[in-house]
């Protein structure tokens, strides 16, 4: 096993290639480019066996990766923010045709307006469409995710997709070192795939859930699939237990960080913990009672798991890393029904931040500590809300200011016509 600096992009590349991967459609967009070109150069080189093949769109790219995983052929593909949407007909599609894939998102802000940075309003736009969602958090996490995935994706209890996310250019572009695994011990680890059902025989044509059904077939189809997804959890915790066994590194549904005795947790996914653990240990430093819970899986939803690790706090910060228009945190709202069922709940606060890749800064986290404890004495949680300071409001109406007077200046550069 050998380590070296890798971007979490190049690690996505290794962990789709020690997995064997067959077949590798795919679509360039910023900032997954480098995993395809990784993956293109090695096969160039006669190093990974994999055909791969360019497509004109990602929903193209897509509606190939499940029509080659139909066949009982390994699949790896990627995407990220614009194209994970482009593609969204077929993310769906795919999931109902039950082909376990793999496809790394790399997250980044959706339009409009345009940011190539990362928040994870692309990735959990899938979340209700079947496939699997796993969330690293560091480079070493998308490497050993994506090798879990396949094996996830492969179980006979689950049989379906899987999105491994990572953030863009926070673990993309961002070069850590990480072990990358003996091939031969990968190889093992991630097993030969057993397509089971799954063949393409010209002379025995079979049809994978794609015929037009009525409404009492279609919900027995859509529930199966659900329960499959559940499946996920034991399928995701069988996989860990082995890795931990080739590997020698640990890995669980939920990265729970110094919960024991925490009378407060911060709540939140991706690569944005790391700098919340860092927080944590300040704050315990200094004597606070804080800790950190972060899922691994975000589908299916760790519910008890969570329940369990958060039962007795006194407040629980969710912090969302996406924007769900006219409701908030999208991990704030499926927490707060996961805890609805505890007898003695948290106070649960919600505040939305990275949005389009801003950063969070350590006093931001400190004051979100601070206002739990106010919130605990208050008794009433206060509403969801942007972290977003009041110099970076002074500088947008500056901006807004000078965009009026060039407006007055110049009216004729706006034409009501749009040319």
């Amino acid at each position: 096993m050998s380590a070296q600096l890798l971007t979490g992009n190049n690690a996505a590349a290794w962990g789709a290639r020690l997995s064997d991967v067959e077949y590798i459609p795919a679509f360039p967009i910023t900032p997954q480019t480098e995993i395809i070109e990784n993956l293109a150069a090695w096969v160039d080189a006669d190093e990974l066996a994999a055909k791969l093949t360019t497509f004109e769109s990602e929903h193209s790219m897509v509606t190939a990766a499940g029509a080659a995983a139909a066949t009982g052929v390994r699949v790896f593909t990627a995407t990220s923010s614009q194209g994970l949407l482009y593609a969204m007909e077929m993310i769906y599609t795919v999931a109902g045709w039950r082909v376990p894939l793999v496809m790394v998102n790399v997250s980044r802000g959706v339009s409009a307006p345009i940011t190539l940075e990362p928040d994870h309003c692309d990735v959990l736009a899938a979340r209700d469409s079947g496939f699997l969602q796993l969330h690293a958090a560091t480079c070493q996490e998308v490497l050993d995710l994506t090798l879990i995935a396949f094996r996830v994706a492969e179980d006979a209890r689950v049989r379906l997709p899987v999105i491994v996310n990572q953030d863009g250019f926070y673990l993309s572009f961002t070069r850590e070192p990480v072990r990358i695994p003996d091939a031969e011990a990968a190889r093992k680890f991630v097993g030969p795939f057993d397509p089971r059902s799954l063949r393409f025989h010209a002379q025995q044509p079979m049809s994978h859930a794609v015929a037009v059904l009525g409404g009492s077939a279609y919900s027995y189809f859509r529930y199966e699939a659900h329960m499959a997804v559940n499946n996920g959890l034991a399928a995701f915790q069988d996989a860990c237990s082995r890795f931990g066994q080739c590997f020698g590194r640990e890995y669980s549904v939920c990265e729970a960080y110094r919960l024991d005795g925490a009378e407060i947790a911060f709540v939140m996914l991706g690569s944005f913990a790391t700098k919340a653990k860092a927080v944590v240990d300040e704050l315990r430093r200094a004597g606070q009672r804080v800790g950190l819970l972060r899922p691994r899986v975000l589908r299916p939803f760790p519910e008890e798991l969570m329940q369990r690790a958060l039962a007795g706090m006194q407040a629980v910060i969710v912090v969302d890393q996406n924007l769900s228009m006219g409701k908030g945190g999208v991990l704030h709202t499926e927490l707060a029904s996961a805890l609805y069922a505890l007898p003695q709940r948290p106070v649960l606060l919600s505040f939305v931040g990275g949005l389009g890749g801003r950063d969070i800064t350590e006093a931001e986290f400190v004051e979100m500590v601070h206002e739990a404890r106010r919130t605990v004495a208050r008794g009433t949680p206060p509403p969801p809300r942007l972290l977003y300071t009041e110099g970076e409001l002074r500088e947008l109406r500056k901006l807004q200011a000078i965009a009026a007077v060039q407006h007055e200046q110049h009216p004729e550069q706006e034409r009501p016509d749009g040319d």
